[in-house]
């Protein structure tokens, strides 16, 4: 189960701000359709998720464990660096078209995922953890624990919320991960 709390948590924290989050807060205030914004938001967040952890569970196959070790601690460092940036995004360019909201929150979040800190994230937590099954569903619930409140909250809380403070408990979380790794705490995982 630490693998789940683990992902859970960390992509929670890493969410917070980003721009697949504000991309759920521009869609809830401009088609004021939450459920299919959500539904989407889940399909394209598997999906993204799965490739990311298949993606990592081929790499800790077949990588050897030292480079394994190294490049996932650069991995959480980068991403730790990343998470410091305040991601920007505005509405241009996003039209329901013909079809629906749910289609349009699907493919958005989709592709605003790739390559994304939370999608490497989540490769770097199925390189660390063995079940893919575990860590899918974890990077999962927690970008949908960030993302659903931003959706119902809408433009709202947006300007009250530390996305500040929160950027750099994110980034604290993955250096510590990152640092923990190149250590070698937790070696038996690897």
């Amino acid at each position: 189960m630490e693998a789940f709390f683990v992902s859970t948590f960390a992509i929670f924290v890493g969410e917070i701000g980003d721009k697949t989050q504000l991309l759920a807060l521009l869609l809830a205030a401009r088609y004021r359709k939450p459920i299919p914004i959500v539904l989407g938001i889940l399909v394209a967040t598997l999906a993204n998720h799965a490739l990311a952890g298949l993606l990592g569970h081929w790499v800790v196959t077949n990588v050897s464990a030292d480079i394994l070790r190294w490049s996932l601690a650069f991995s959480f460092l980068a991403i730790a660096a990343w998470t410091l940036k305040p991601d920007d995004m505005s509405d241009d360019g996003i039209n329901e078209g013909r079809y629906g909201v749910f289609l349009l929150t699907c493919v958005t979040f989709f592709l605003a995922e790739m390559g994304d800190k939370t999608q490497l994230a989540t490769v770097a937590l199925a390189i660390k953890y063995s079940d893919l099954t575990l860590v899918i569903a974890g990077t999962t619930l927690g970008m949908m624990l960030a993302d659903v409140p931003a959706v119902f909250l809408g433009k709202i809380a947006a300007p009250n919320f530390p996305f500040k403070l929160v950027r750099y408990i994110a980034a604290s979380l993955f250096a510590i991960l990152g640092l923990l790794v190149l250590f070698g705490v937790g070696d038996q995982f690897l």
